[in-house]
Formats: C-alpha cells, sequence, structure tokens
C-alpha cells in the first residue's frame, strides 16, 4: 500500500518556522509593551461624594372595620 498522504499526518518543514516566528513576534511585541505602562498616585486625594436623600412612601388601605374602629377609639394608637 503506498501514502499519499490524505490520511497521515506529515509535518512540512515550513511549519517549524512559522511557529518560531510567530513565538518570536508575540515575544518582541510583549517586549515593546511592557515599558508603556505607567502607574502613578494622584496628587490630591480621592473625593467620594455620598450626600444621598432617601425618602419613603408608605401607602396604606384599611379594611372598613379596622377604619370604623380606630375612629371610635383613638388612643389605640
Amino acid at each position: 500500500m503506498t501514502r499519499t498522504g490524505l490520511t497521515t499526518r506529515e509535518r512540512r518543514p515550513t511549519s517549524d518556522g512559522m511557529n518560531r516566528m510567530i513565538a518570536i513576534a508575540a515575544l518582541a511585541a510583549a517586549g515593546m509593551t511592557g515599558g508603556c505602562v505607567n502607574v502613578t498616585a494622584p496628587d490630591k486625594p480621592i473625593v467620594i461624594n455620598l450626600n444621598i436623600n432617601i425618602t419613603q412612601e408608605v401607602v396604606y388601605r384599611l379594611d372598613g372595620e379596622a377604619k370604623t374602629a380606630i375612629q371610635q377609639n383613638p388612643g389605640i394608637f
């Protein structure tokens, strides 16, 4: 039986060279961008304004009997 190359995977000699070039290019790109990041503390302190107004609105409904009981006995509550 002869091998046609369709069923077996053979490495091409150029694929190793391309993989090396890609790895070198990636390392070079990472090396060049490494010095571009500067982290400095701010001159002025960071101020966070937390003036928050919270309002709550309570809506209640009373049963007719409970309403009349409260009106008849205002000292209950």
